[in-house]
């Protein structure tokens, strides 16, 4: 997707949205909403303040589109998960294991946006739209569980999000890959013996 954006003068040149999305993205990610703002987005996305408004509306508004296509990505460690098919403890074992992939530090970042993107933010728009996308993930997972286990769906989910939640964290302070994954393999045999899933 592109939009033309107007200059000062000459003909507007044109202005990819999606590759801006991606590089708001590795921001976001890696540093947090509160700590960029507008003019280095700007500068980044190599458009003017008046430019990123009129494209975006604000800054939440960009996060909004960021989190969109970040629910939609290789990033959705549960979606990619799904994808691959299987049963529902190995969905959520391979859910697991995909985030103790994913969460380390790549790129200067580490855990997970949604998570952590907003985590201490003051700004409430971002808050709201990260809690909204957390509770859609977990919505997600929730009824995944239910077609296998609609009695203990609720707890099983909340069981899945709490151990994503802390593993986004430990990533975030450092944690790597081996130790996540041996945490993941854990969590995955504790959904089997304690909660029954096959």
């Amino acid at each position: 997707m592109t939009t033309k954006i107007s200059g000062a003068r000459g003909r507007p040149r044109t202005f990819d949205v999606d590759r801006a999305i991606e590089t708001a993205m590795g921001l976001f990610h890696a540093r947090g909403y509160d700590a960029v703002g507008v003019a280095e987005l700007s500068e980044a996305l190599g458009i003017k303040p008046p430019s990123f408004y009129a494209a975006f509306g604000n800054k939440a508004g960009l996060f909004e589109r960021v989190l969109e296509r970040y629910a939609t990505g290789d990033a959705n460690v549960f979606l990619h998960a799904r994808a691959q098919g299987g049963s529902t403890a190995e969905v959520l074992e391979r859910t697991l294991m995909r985030a103790a992939q994913l969460y380390p530090t790549r790129n200067g970042a580490a855990g997970c946006l949604v998570i952590d993107g907003t985590r201490n933010s003051a700004d409430p728009d971002a808050r709201a739209l990260a809690s909204a996308a957390q509770r859609a993930g977990r919505d997600a997972v929730r009824d995944f569980i239910a077609i296998e286990a609609p009695d203990r769906a609720e707890e099983i989910a909340d069981f899945v999000v709490i151990t994503l939640f802390g593993m986004s964290a430990a990533a975030r302070n450092g944690v790597g890959e081996a130790a996540l994954r041996s945490f993941a393999e854990a969590a995955g045999r504790t959904l089997r013996r304690e909660f029954g899933l096959t």
